[in-house]
């Protein structure tokens, strides 16, 4: 009786090139789940650990984590903070600065993260969810001198949230 071991590798490719294919996979509706790259979501979500599972939009909200495309290949996974019309205001839940969009723009939407490493997955119609984003959202005024908080002191002492 054989043995079969089976391996797995992990490629990475720029967002330029990779982003516009997990479009086409979710024009055709399917789900894709995404490594996070980047620190504009924290302290919730972190660079290179946490997942994200993208759906097609159907409808979008303020408040609604969302995969756009901002600029020509050039994606971001932000919350949207504003909606006026057809033009969408994106923030990061890491960021202080916004960053805009058209209503096509918005390509993916997020129903749910895998953080940790967990296999069960926080999904964004859950009370925690809502309840880190009703907290957060209203925290604007403050958020600069929490992240510093979280960046400086918190990660060298006690590593993410």
């Amino acid at each position: 009786m054989s043995k079969t071991t089976l391996t797995t590798s992990e490629i990475q490719f720029a967002n330029a090139e990779f982003l516009p294919e997990v479009v086409k996979i979710l024009n055709e509706g399917h789900t894709v789940t995404l490594r996070l790259r980047g620190y504009s979501m924290r302290p919730f979500l972190e660079n290179d650990r946490d997942k994200a599972l993208l759906v097609k939009p159907s409808t979008i909200k303020v408040g609604d984590p969302v995969l756009a495309e901002i600029s020509p290949n050039h994606f971001v996974l932000h919350r949207i903070d504003r909606i006026d019309g057809d033009n969408i205001t994106l923030r990061g839940d890491g960021n202080l600065k916004v960053e805009h969009c058209k209503k096509e723009n918005i390509v993916g939407a997020v129903i749910g993260f895998y953080r940790k490493g967990r296999k069960d997955m926080d999904t964004t119609d859950c009370r925690k969810w809502k309840l880190y984003s009703f907290f957060w959202i209203r925290l604007l005024p403050v958020r600069r001198y929490l992240l510093g908080f979280y960046r400086r002191i918190w990660i060298p002492i006690f590593g993410p949230i």
